[in-house]
């Protein structure tokens, strides 16, 4: 509820206009039985016709303005519950652009999905559903209970005990269910993850002839899922059929007992067609509260899970303050590692170990080393994706753990590993680090990364079709478009995580000689497997198991490092 609280705080005056024009819509649903037991009595003890036009004009009024809060009323909630969706999602959204690689690891990236689009999706049909008809329920019970007493005081106490039977049943059956609808949220995140990965991994599937073990692996979701569905759907059925059966008991006795006070004189015809009413009211209403009440447990676990992630404490956050760094520093040294140890949360020793080296303006920076020695790791850590454990990052003499997030980022342009594209045309994934850029400096940007011909070569050139993640471009031209579109942004530094891995080595030669010539006034930090990626550049770290054990030219190491000698000697064989 305190979240629901949270949203609905700024939108309090249209919540307040939306109750008031329900509740005048059942009041009126109230006024009509009663104008119509007055206007039957009138007509049974022999009325004058003014009398009983009289109460027909006032039922129609009555009608009239019902039905016009009503009409309203069901915009002003459709309108309060999409606002209050759509903040949800919004803030939800903002919140997950703050979390660290390991905190997405916490929740889960299917996870937070199934929350962004499922969980509101729940929490919005419950709330509408709760506005429309939850509400106005005590409003209703209340007033066809005083009516009830005022005309018999034993009818009224039979609805009284219905309502409270009914209300007692409801409470006791959703407080067992509410444990069965937190598993059905885990298990539609389950049910989530698996399935993606199904859809993301389907060439790997076919290609290892698994299609029998991942069916199994999601029918076996599917039952756990369906089978707690069941079991939940079977206390509200248990709740159904008491509740039917508290109704027809109600509405039996209150006909027995009407018509006993009908035959001893205390109740007159239109008396009985008022109480009637007030019945089929108040159960009316009981019934479809008690509907939107079993949406309720589901709901409420979908607060709770939204809640956990808006009120999730960040790994990595900004400062409160920022100050500015040493100008100095910015003429050379552009990015330093001093002492750098760096530990994930849930590992026993160090990822990398004791790092310094220091990457100047003009000058290419390689790191080097085999498969787990922590490289990209150290492209996360420039990037805040990771904090450092011990020492410091510094970025124009900056630490940049005093810097915001966005103002860190704002002077790295960075290639990641895996070349990601986003489903648009190719104009606009250039424009994604610099969206002013004009198409001369896109088509520039592209023949630095060698894929300017490419581009010409479509029909659409620049303007073609990007498929969602690349797929219509090979792995290559998608590695090329990443690197195109990190220098579409003018930064202080440029990093390459591996960015160079699916060129050909024609390819990749040309490529640093462009770059070499395109961005000599940064500082560029390459992140390679392979010697010939490298052997250009003025300084190479090499690490081995997250130590670095060698630093320096190309010819230096080969005179001094035994683990990048190994490295190269393998690579030479292997060429």
């Amino acid at each position: 509820m305190k979240l629901l609280i949270r949203f609905i705080k700024p939108h309090w005056k249209l919540c307040v206009i939306t109750m008031l024009l329900l509740i005048i819509d059942v009041t009126g649903g109230l006024y009509i039985p009663t104008l119509a037991a007055e206007m039957l009595n009138q007509g049974v003890s022999g009325s004058s016709f003014d009398i009983l036009l009289n109460t027909g004009i006032r039922m129609a009024i009555g009608s009239l303005i019902a039905g016009t809060c009503a009409v309203i009323g069901g915009y002003t909630c459709a309108t309060l519950t999409a606002r209050i969706g759509k903040e949800m999602r919004v803030a939800l959204y903002e919140k997950s652009l703050k979390l660290s690689v390991y905190d997405f690891r916490q929740f889960g990236s299917a996870s937070i999905t199934t929350r962004t689009v499922s969980d509101i999706t729940n929490i919005q049909t419950a709330f509408i559903n709760f506005m429309q008809m939850v509400v106005p329920v005590p409003v209703i019970c209340t007033i066809a209970l005083i009516l009830s007493f005022r005309l018999d005081n034993q009818i009224g106490i039979v609805l009284l005990i219905a309502v409270f039977i009914i209300l007692s049943l409801a409470y006791l059956i959703i407080k067992s269910a509410s444990p069965l609808f937190k598993r059905l949220q885990k298990l539609l995140d389950s049910m989530s993850s698996i399935l993606l990965e199904n859809i993301t991994g389907v060439r790997v599937i076919r290609a290892f002839n698994n299609e029998s073990r991942e069916q199994e692996r999601l029918n076996t979701s599917f039952f756990n899922y369906a089978n707690t569905s069941i079991k939940a759907n079977r206390k509200f059925a248990n709740l159904d059929g008491l509740s039917f059966f508290c109704i027809n008991l109600v509405i039996i006795s209150v006909f027995w007992l009407s018509g006993g006070r009908i035959a001893a004189g205390h109740f007159q015809i239109g008396d009985i067609t008022a109480i009637i009413e007030y019945t089929f009211l108040i159960l009316f209403f009981l019934m479809m509260a008690q509907m939107t009440i079993l949406t309720l447990p589901r709901a409420l676990e979908c607060c709770d899970r939204i809640h956990n992630i808006l009120d999730y404490t960040p790994e990595i956050s900004d400062p409160s303050s920022t100050p500015q760094g040493d100008s100095a520093h910015n003429q050379k040294e552009v990015l330093a590692f001093r002492n750098v140890s760096f530990r994930f949360a849930d590992a026993e020793e160090d990822t990398l170990n004791k790092l310094n080296f220091t990457c100047r303006r003009g000058e290419t920076t390689a790191i080097i080393g085999g498969t787990g020695s922590g490289k990209s790791t150290i492209a996360s850590m420039i990037l805040r994706f990771h904090d450092v454990t011990e020492g410091a990052v510094v970025l124009n003499g900056q630490d940049i753990r005093q810097m915001s997030q966005k103002d860190l980022r704002t002077n790295i342009s960075y290639v990641q590993q895996k070349a990601m594209l986003f489903s648009g045309t190719i104009a606009e994934n250039l424009r994604y680090s610099n969206a002013h850029a004009t198409d001369e400096e896109l088509m520039h940007a592209a023949d630095v990364a060698q894929v300017g011909d490419f581009i010409r070569s479509l029909p659409d050139g620049l303007n073609s079709f990007v498929a969602q993640g690349g797929t219509n471009f090979s792995g290559g031209q998608r590695q090329r478009l990443s690197i195109a579109r990190a220098l579409v942004k003018k930064s202080d530094i440029y990093v390459f995580d591996d960015s160079f891995s699916a060129l050909d080595f024609k390819t990749d030669a040309a490529l640093r000689q462009a770059l070499s010539v395109e961005i000599k006034d940064a500082a560029i930090l390459i992140i390679a497997q392979r010697v010939s990626s490298i052997r250009h550049a003025q300084q190479i770290v090499v690490l081995d198991e997250g130590n670095m054990v060698g630093i320096g030219t190309h010819d230096e190491l080969m005179e001094n490092c035994p683990v990048y000698i190994e490295t190269y000697e393998s690579q030479t064989k292997e060429a």
